[in-house]
């Protein structure tokens, strides 16, 4: 591990005394960091990660091996010791996740995988008309999720042609323009093939409440809320940084060991439930989730906004966030990227 910390650092052209100042830390640490002499905390993995652009699972690997070999050592018993361990952490491993192993989530994702592999075999038949008409769809789901009243055909035209509906608000037609433009930086990042981190949600927020709430847009918010028609409680305004650090800190911990569609899921439940901002927490969740599943190669998973829809999402969500279930979340958000690969496939197929 000292090896990748330093070699990354010089590719960085840092010196120890930047990335001391970066990190916060005396550079001293830095020095002991590269040489061996001194591991690196959880936080200072996440951190370095962040800074010098190394995966953070690779980092935690080198760690934990590190850690365990200096326990070790060279120990007759040493082999015994990992197999009898391994054993044990895989038995573990299976009552700590029942969400993953129950029968009709794992056959919608068995189902998804065969189709994620046969839209990769399609792909050359893909256009940007049919991303265009999806992501129209997606754009005017998502607002009418929030209380948007534009019709398909009005979305259409506000962001297509430029029009104005008569009797719509302002509001409205901002909603639509600006979720089609956050829509945009989601496949840029996507295809970046990005290692989310705060700017890039900060930067999709900014997008979705521009020339709405200007001050509120891409920042946290700094007083309570309260979510309308749900018992959860979002934390405290001064807690909210220290729990999206967290956020992010599971999401770099756990962004290889999922399956892409549970860890899209996850990760919305996961930022909804928090609450980062004054207002566009929902929309943000979405449009993070679908950079999720952009990443791995699935398409938009489109939440439906019609009043059963709604109320189906909004009570898988009240269920995570209150009780601790996110079986109900997971198989929805699970269902809808099934549906939309169906959909997807049949279209590029036909």
């Amino acid at each position: 591990m000292k090896l990748l910390i330093k070699n990354a650092r010089i590719q960085k052209s840092l010196t120890h005394r930047e990335l001391a100042q970066l990190m916060g830390i005396d550079q001293a640490l830095i020095s002991k960091f590269e040489s061996g002499t001194r591991k690196p905390t959880k936080p200072q993995l996440v951190q370095l990660s962040a800074i010098l652009q190394l995966d953070l699972h690779e980092l935690k690997v080198q760690w934990l091996k590190e850690k365990v070999l200096y326990e070790i050592g060279d120990d007759a018993l040493a082999l015994e010791v990992f197999k009898v361990a391994e054993q044990e952490i895989k038995s573990k491993e299976i009552t700590k996740t029942p969400a993953l192993v129950q029968k009709s989530l794992s056959k919608t994702l068995d189902k998804i995988d065969v189709l994620h592999n046969s839209l990769q075999q399609l792909r050359a038949f893909d256009s940007y008309r049919i991303a265009q008409a999806l992501e129209l769809e997606y754009t005017f789901e998502s607002n009418r999720i929030e209380g948007n009243t534009l019709t398909l055909k009005e979305t259409d035209l506000v962001i297509n042609e430029g029009l104005t509906i008569s009797g719509k608000s302002m509001r409205e037609h901002l909603e639509a323009i600006n979720h089609k433009d956050a829509i945009l930086l989601v496949k840029e990042l996507a295809q970046a093939e990005t290692i989310i981190a705060a700017k890039d949600i900060l930067s999709i927020h900014q997008l979705v409440l521009r020339g709405i709430e200007n001050s509120y847009a891409g920042k946290y918010r700094n007083v309570q809320v309260m979510i309308k028609g749900s018992t959860h409680l979002p934390p405290a305004p001064y807690l909210v940084e220290k729990q999206m650090e967290d956020f992010f800190y599971w999401y770099q911990d756990n962004r290889k060991a999922m399956h892409p569609v549970l860890l899209a899921a996850e990760m919305h439940e996961r930022l909804v439930t928090i609450h980062p901002f004054i207002d566009g927490n929902g929309r943000t969740s979405r449009l993070l989730m679908n950079l999720i599943l952009l990443q791995s190669g699935y398409v938009i998973a489109n939440i439906k906004g019609d009043t059963k829809s709604r109320m189906a999402y909004y009570t898988a969500l009240e269920e995570a966030q209150t009780k601790g279930k996110k079986d109900t979340f997971l198989k929805l958000v699970a269902n809808y990227e099934l549906a939309a690969l169906e959909r997807y496939v049949k279209v590029l197929g036909s």
